[in-house]
């Protein structure tokens, strides 16, 4: 298993400074995409790959398409030089970058499976937050017929990127903040394993979310929808998968 890390970036120059000084002892190459950031941010971006050659790579895309862009971007580019896993983590700080000996660990014992984290929530998760993902979670149980998903919108993620190439080559994945949802209903319909790993969830160093409550709520509405939709077709094949 030959693993990097891919970290979509949009305007968190204050966070990813102290993302990557955590990160720089594990010594795992590391893809930052550059989503279409301000100037100052891209420049904070290309100062720390400039100065971190030698496990960070910088991807510039020229304009914002979100979360889910940068992420496929990123996946792109580590599986052509070689890479057959990727771990993907925000670049707000929220997530414990300490647990990912166990996301290793779970990848090495299950190279196949796509590896969830399950968030354990301090104090400083918005309420909303917290009470929309378990109503996003119930739709992911409904569209997979199964529970076998712990939490369905958490960025921290151990990805097979064969899988995941199989997948992008079929269908057009969500490239927004639907991302997360769209794409493991995808993988488990494709007959991707799911391992959930516990890991701690703080909101952010930076206080900066590009979480737009009615739109992209809205966008993962619609996106649940659609999944819907395809689930009904997809019902003979997820009961034989159950019994199986």
């Amino acid at each position: 298993m030959k693993t990097c890390i891919i970290i979509p970036v949009y305007n968190h120059e204050a966070a990813i400074p102290y993302v990557l000084a955590k990160l720089k002892h594990f010594a795992i190459p590391t893809f930052l995409v550059n989503d279409g950031s301000s100037a100052h941010c891209s420049q904070i971006l290309a100062d720390c790959a400039e100065r971190e050659p030698d496990w960070l790579t910088l991807i510039n895309r020229s304009e914002n398409g979100g979360k889910g862009a940068a992420v496929l971007d990123g996946f792109k580019a580590a599986q052509a030089v070689g890479f057959s896993h990727a771990i993907q983590i925000d670049a707000d700080g929220q997530h414990d970058v300490d647990d990912i000996p166990a996301f290793l660990e779970a990848g090495g014992q299950h190279p196949e499976a796509l590896i969830l984290g399950r968030p354990l929530f301090d104090e400083s998760a918005p309420k909303s937050r917290v009470y929309g993902r378990t109503i996003a979670n119930v739709w992911v149980w409904i569209n997979t017929l199964s529970l076998a998903v712990e939490d369905s919108m958490c960025g921290f993620r151990l990805y097979p990127l064969n899988e995941v190439a199989q997948l992008a080559q079929r269908t057009q994945i969500a490239e927004g903040m639907d991302f997360d949802i769209d794409i493991l209903v995808r993988l488990y319909w494709q007959g991707v394993d799911v391992v959930n790993i516990p890991t701690r969830v703080n909101y952010p160093y930076d206080g900066v979310s590009h979480f737009k409550l009615w739109r992209d709520n809205l966008r993962i509405s619609k996106t649940h929808a659609k999944l819907f939709f395809g689930m009904l077709l997809r019902i003979p094949q997820l009961l034989n998968r159950h019994r199986q």
